[in-house]
């Protein structure tokens, strides 16, 4: 089955008019590593301005750095992402949709803030989530009120807060930002999707991609899993899966990070780290790329923490979960384009915004 890489392009070929044929596989794999490969070294030199010291990544001493930081943020992540995928297995195995979608208010304001908090209970995988959404819409449930569950919940997720606060133990505020600040990017999103959507039709697919962008952790195979399997075997199944998938990402972000820190110039890191508007460009281009997990990816941020701006490093916690380019294959597989290309708006723009106010808001000493 393709990776979600090739599933970019094979995405990016059908809204292009072409199609998809099993016989093209290879050449769509061997494509999207060369133009993967290169879009990656790209953007990496575009991010360090052409500012890498390359005479020191071979020193001795800039080898035993980047070791030490990598295997730092690995371990240190390691435990939250164990109990993140648990806690998601139980979730997926013993919880259902139908559950969900009666203790969301059906009163349509305080839907907005149920849904929100929604993730407080349900810390649901965040490409599970997407096929939630969906079937929650499907139901009933306004798009508003369903999209504000999709954003919030793999980010009030306990687990992620608690990740955040041992990432950032020196800055606890971060927890605090980046819990309030997302929960209130959600519920803007969720409000403006209400209002966008009212007049037109359910925004989702009737052919959904489900079983072609499903999620490799088996959060798709739900019901599938219980009824030819023990529910143990599924959670553990469940787990080993979501574990796996979740730490190829660590490990790529893990070391992104770790090259970052040892190759990239400090005059670099004073101009763009410190920019009130690049920085935060930056961050968010680097949460869409990495695609790490919310579980996680406090401990990649942590890392900038000095380097770039708090609203940057923060943007870039809140962005992430909401929006990543396996996300960005979730939608597209489940929603219609129009309601795609709204999310995408929204959330760049609406977290850009509150980054540079978390910015001015740390200049005023409020943070």
């Amino acid at each position: 089955m393709p990776n979600i890489y090739e599933k970019f392009f094979i995405q990016v070929n059908l809204l292009c008019g072409g199609d998809y044929k099993v016989e093209n596989v290879k050449v769509i794999r061997l494509r999207s590593k060369i133009s993967i490969t290169f879009m990656l070294v790209v953007i990496f030199f575009i991010l360090s301005g052409g500012s890498i010291e390359y005479k020191k990544i071979i020193e001795l001493s800039v080898v035993q750095n980047f070791s030490t930081i990598f295997i730092s943020i690995v371990l240190e992540a390691m435990p939250f992402i164990m109990l993140g995928a648990f806690i998601s297995a139980l979730i997926q195995v013993f919880v259902s949709e139908k559950f969900i979608e009666k203790i969301i208010p059906k009163n349509k304001i305080l839907g907005f803030l149920g849904a929100a908090l929604m993730g407080i209970i349900f810390p649901v995988c965040e490409c599970a989530i997407v096929p939630i959404t969906r079937r929650l819409m499907k139901k009933g449930v306004p798009v508003g009120v369903a999209i504000t569950f999709m954003l919030a919940v793999p980010i009030v997720n306990p687990i992620v807060l608690m990740s955040t606060y041992y990432a950032f133990y020196n800055m606890s505020s971060m927890v605090l930002i980046r819990g309030g600040f997302g929960l209130l990017v959600a519920i803007i999103i969720g409000v403006l999707m209400d209002f966008s959507e009212k007049e037109n039709s359910l925004p989702i697919k009737q052919n959904s991609y489900e079983l072609d962008y499903k999620c490799y952790c088996g959060c798709n195979e739900g019901s599938g899993f219980s009824s030819n399997h023990s529910k143990l075997r599924s959670m553990l199944e469940h787990t080993s899966k979501e574990l796996l998938n979740i730490s190829k990402y660590l490990i790529f972000g893990a070391v992104i990070s770790a090259i970052f820190q040892v190759a990239v110039s400090k005059q670099f890191t004073a101009v763009i780290g410190k920019h009130q508007y690049y920085s935060i460009l930056a961050m968010m281009a680097l949460a869409f790329i990495l695609s790490i997990c919310s579980e996680a990816d406090a401990f990649i941020a942590r890392s900038f923490l000095g380097q770039f701006t708090t609203g940057s490093v923060a943007i870039f916690l809140i962005l992430g979960p909401m929006l990543d380019i396996k996300n960005t294959l979730m939608l597209s597989g489940n929603f219609k384009l129009r309601l795609v290309i709204k999310l995408i708006v929204y959330i760049t723009v609406i977290t850009f915004c509150i980054g540079y106010l978390i910015n001015f808001l740390e200049i005023l000493g409020v943070i």
